[in-house]
């Protein structure tokens, strides 16, 4: 039984994926409810790697990493 539990088509493990899926959705939607479009992409990894520093005002470019990272931070932690 337990081997069942740990196959990767087993209910348990897609229920469990949907949910990290959906908590991911929900924080980049929140993250997006808070940006602009064009200072986002699918892969908040990315947006953090493509940043040019200076691009922004200082205030602006330090609240904007600080979010970004709390997002990226909170999908991790699954909250």
């Amino acid at each position: 039984m337990f081997a069942l539990r740990n196959h990767p088509r087993s209910p348990r493990r897609r229920s469990a994926e949907a949910d990290r899926e959906a908590h991911a959705a929900r924080v980049c939607a929140e993250l997006s409810d808070d940006l602009p479009d064009e200072d986002l992409t699918q892969d908040l990894d990315d947006c953090l790697d493509r940043y040019e520093l200076g691009s922004k005002p200082r205030c602006e470019e330090v609240e904007y990493l600080e979010m970004v990272q709390d997002a990226i931070d909170r999908i991790e932690r699954g909250r």
